[in-house]
């Protein structure tokens, strides 16, 4: 029997004593390994099969949460794509595209009743020589308007001089195709203007003035007309503002010879025939401009152009008011001076070598302004106010642009090759 005590001696002892085991205590050890042994198999198998369980459970945990977290961490990643965020810039795209074609419809609906068809009715005279002649009247063309008042009984509207020029009937086509007969209350040939009125019944909205001044070339616009006739009636095109402060040059007279260089805003909305008069307006429905005229060149497209609706608006209160424009006047016949021939500008005007440009008074009106300040006739008027003056347009800006009627006017003309000056004071009237 042994004992065991807590020193150094003792633990000796112990050591020794397990270096000399009997069998039958090296059998009882043996015996009770393999017991323990059996237990640990029973709660799990051995450390290497418990090792691998382990661990594969890890690996399957693992992979789930990469599947689970990896989209999003590659979006992000800075400079990956994926189709996640490809699919979000689609979606981005495809609302701006519906708000813009939100506010499309919005500005159309606020503004297309107010746009209505213009028919020009003029008489024609037929006969031969069997048959005595006859006057009869027919459709000699059509265009569009806009309403933009009502007073009264009276709903008021503009269109383009061109469209109602040399009518003897015009008839307004409302946006419920009911018929109104119109009449004449102004015109201006020089801005292409014309104010008609029509009985105020009918008529459901009046369109809004916007500012075409703050236009931006870039901005979306929208023209609703009748190109073509009534056939097309009401049809919108859309585009964007292309240029603001054209200058385009016209020919008012049909003698093949610019008489004006209208002002206008460019855009590349359609604009056809039938078109002329109708509404030019912003994404607010608000019009910014009169749809005048278009460049028909078989090279060119989308050039279409615009009265400014701040240019239109005086010359439509004046023609309310007075039913046409009144402009100062000098009473002069007028010819560029590049049309003239060298030999006249040398032997019947006698210009310097170096004059080139300028304006020759071909006719001047008795008692007339420039009469009366001594203006002849073959003078050729190269300044107006200390302003260079090399056409007959630049010539009838700084008329109409600049000057009232009342005003001084002082000229620089050479009159037989010698320069003079003369001062003037512009009254009313119907000519230059």
């Amino acid at each position: 029997m042994s004992y065991f005590q807590d020193d150094d001696k003792n633990n000796d002892f112990l050591k020794n004593d397990e270096i000399s085991k009997t069998p039958l205590q090296e059998r009882l050890e043996r015996e009770e390994q393999e017991l323990q042994a059996k237990r640990h198999k029973k709660k799990g198998g051995g450390s290497k099969g418990g090792y691998f369980f382990s661990s594969l459970i890890g690996v399957i945990i693992g992979a789930l949460l990469v599947w689970l977290l990896l989209p999003g961490l590659v979006n992000q990643m800075p400079g990956t794509t994926s189709s996640n965020s490809a699919a979000n810039h689609n979606t981005t795209i495809n609302q701006v595209a519906t708000e813009v074609q939100t506010d499309v419809t919005a500005a159309v609906d606020k503004a297309s009743a107010a746009v209505v068809g213009i028919t020009n009715i003029q008489e024609v005279t037929s006969g031969g020589f069997w048959s005595p002649p006859s006057t009869t009247t027919q459709e000699a063309g059509s265009g569009s308007g806009v309403i933009y008042k009502v007073e009264g009984n009276k709903a008021f509207i503009v269109t383009n001089n061109h469209v109602i020029e040399g009518a003897k009937q015009l008839e307004v086509t409302m946006p419920d195709g009911t018929k109104e007969e119109a009449q004449l209350v102004g015109l201006d040939v020089w801005t292409d203007l014309a104010v008609i009125s029509i009985n105020s019944k009918n008529v459901k909205t009046v369109a809004t003035f916007g500012n075409s001044d703050v236009l931006k070339q870039g901005e979306t616009v929208i023209a609703i007309g009748n190109p073509l006739g009534l056939d097309f009636y009401g049809s919108v095109t859309t585009g964007v503002v292309s240029g603001k402060d054209r200058s385009v040059p016209v020919d008012l007279n049909g003698d093949g010879t610019e008489d004006w260089q209208q002002e206008v805003l460019q855009t590349d909305a359609a604009i056809n025939p039938g078109n002329s008069g109708g509404a030019l307006v912003n994404l607010a429905g608000e019009l910014v401009g009169i749809n005048s005229m278009k460049i028909a060149e078989s090279s060119v497209e989308g050039l279409g152009f615009s009265i400014p609706v701040n240019s239109a608006i005086p010359i439509i209160e004046e023609l309310e008011k007075n039913g046409k424009m009144e402009r100062p006047t000098m009473g002069v016949s007028l010819a560029d001076l590049t049309d003239v021939p060298a030999f006249y500008q040398q032997q019947t005007l006698k210009l310097p070598g170096e004059v080139t440009t300028g304006v020759v008074v071909t006719d001047v009106i008795n008692n007339s302004p420039a009469s009366k300040a001594g203006v002849q006739q073959y003078d050729v008027i190269v300044e107006m106010d200390g302003q260079k003056i090399e056409t007959a347009i630049d010539l009838r800006k700084h008329l109409y642009n600049d000057k009232k009627i009342g005003d001084k006017l002082t000229l620089k003309v050479y009159r037989q090759g010698k320069l003079e000056e003369l001062t003037l004071t512009l009254t009313n009237g119907n000519t230059l």
